[in-house]
């Protein structure tokens, strides 16, 4: 897809010079939104809104959606007025909240002078609800039917009213604000007549979630169920409005990066890789590497403690950071592992005993399948090949062994802290790869030179 935007960008330059807008414009309206908002973000700043200004309206709207905010602001700013009008009068209530929240104040100004009352009215109480909560993500454009509609009224008023909702193919039934039920559109056309009512139809388990629902909550409940729209209530179970399936597919999208990051020992950022300045990332990478740094410090003072054993047997010394991965990889295997299944709702804090006996078992198949392949190459490779007659077989057991009890030690750490994390309000994510490899380093060592005191000295 890079490559298929890269020669729409080469194209459209070369029409452009040419000044042949009318096939830039046929060009255009052949690709989808998000790649339009693609290849205007990687053009000439000056040539841009040229480009722009050639979308039907309901195309330009879409694509200015999948831009980024500084684009955005400087497309904003080119806009005369009556262009600024027409692309939000074409935007959809949560949109122009997520447009609002993004502009400096001189633009947010400018914005809300050119929506109608209602979107003003739509847009400020949005804004009141938490970040990250549903009330933030929905929209408030949706198909209501009143309880005793019949099926004949209901198509009407889906044609009447349907094309300004965000979505409409899954319809709510209400009585006085209230949620009482759902059905869709193939449910009313494949109805049998149109003068049955809509209650003989609709199906009253409604799954629901309330403005104050973190956003978490609702990527899960699109995952389990697969719906195309989920519906918001307030707090006395007045239905408010909708988050649709591509509302929760950003959230989904926004969270596993979020995670991603944690586990990478970085703090999240909101910025594109791209548009971050060096700057921006040493900001989000600093604090970690810090942490992290001082933390292991604990290595070197274990290792201190131990000089003079490791004096006597310097060779041990060798075997120190094969030692430290694979406990660190063992650890990271787990914790990745548990926190998937937290993320997807499989585990709870009540299974922790099930996972430790499980990861146990694991590492015990682990541990004795490594051991055995490190014996053998410390006998073959080290002391028949290189002569290393410091390995002794002592030594090697000493290594083995070691390294079954840490494979041991870093799979019970890498599934007990998310857990852990978890049951305390932390985000299990940052019990990820840095913070578990940190941890097992210095467990590792203490058990590797705590082995060797008892075996060799």
């Amino acid at each position: 897809m890079t490559e298929l935007n890269a020669t729409f960008e080469d194209t459209i330059n070369l029409l452009l010079e040419e000044k042949k807008y009318s096939s830039i414009k046929d060009i255009l309206s052949t690709m989808a939104p998000a790649d339009v908002a693609t290849v205007l973000q990687r053009m000439e700043e000056k040539t841009s809104p040229i480009i722009f200004r050639l979308l039907p309206k309901d195309k330009a709207a879409d694509a200015f959606i999948e831009m980024e905010s500084e684009f955005q602001e400087l497309l904003i700013k080119g806009f005369s007025d009556s262009e600024l009008t027409a692309i939000l009068n074409e935007l959809y209530a949560n949109e122009a909240v997520d447009l609002v929240e993004e502009m400096p104040a001189n633009v947010v100004e400018r914005i809300l002078s050119h929506v109608d009352s209602d979107m003003r009215k739509d847009i400020n109480q949005l804004l009141k609800y938490p970040e990250n909560s549903a009330g933030s993500l929905m929209t408030t454009e949706y198909v209501s039917l009143r309880l005793g509609t019949t099926v004949g009224e209901a198509i009407n008023q889906i044609r009447k009213n349907g094309v300004d909702k965000k979505s409409f193919y899954t319809c709510y039934v209400t009585k006085n604000r209230k949620l009482i039920g759902r059905l869709s559109v193939k449910d009313l056309l494949l109805a049998k007549s149109d003068d049955l009512l809509i209650d003989t139809l609709m199906k009253t388990n409604v799954i629901s979630v309330t403005t104050l629902s973190d956003q978490e909550e609702v990527a899960k409940l699109f995952s389990k169920y697969n719906f195309m729209a989920l519906p918001v209530v307030d707090q006395e179970d007045r239905m408010v409005g909708i988050i649709a399936f591509d509302d929760a597919m950003e959230v989904i999208e926004d969270e596993t990066t979020e995670d991603i990051e944690i586990m990478a020992g970085m703090t999240p950022s909101d910025k594109t890789y791209l548009r971050s300045s060096p700057f921006n990332l040493f900001r989000h990478r600093i604090g970690w590497l810090m942490l992290l740094m001082v933390s292991a410090t604990f290595t070197g003072m274990i290792i201190t403690g131990f000089e003079s054993a490791l004096a006597v047997q310097v060779v041990l010394t060798a075997f120190i950071p094969m030692l430290m991965d694979t406990g660190g990889n063992s650890g990271s295997q787990s914790s990745v592992t548990i926190i998937r299944a937290l993320s997807l709702g499989e585990l709870d804090f009540r299974d922790l005993p099930v996972v430790i006996w499980k990861e146990a078992r694991t590492a015990l198949l682990c541990g004795l399948s490594l051991a055995a392949a490190c014996f053998v190459k410390m006998m073959v490779v080290d002391r028949l090949i290189f002569m290393n007659t410091d390995v002794t077989v002592m030594v090697a057991a000493v290594v083995c062994l070691t390294l079954m009890v840490t494979v041991l030690v870093a799979k019970l750490v890498g599934c007990s802290l998310p857990l852990l994390a978890k049951r305390i309000g932390f985000d299990p994510a940052v019990m990820a790869s840095p913070f578990i490899t940190t941890t097992v380093d210095a467990l590792s060592l203490i058990v590797y030179f705590s082995i060797a005191k008892a075996v060799l000295f």
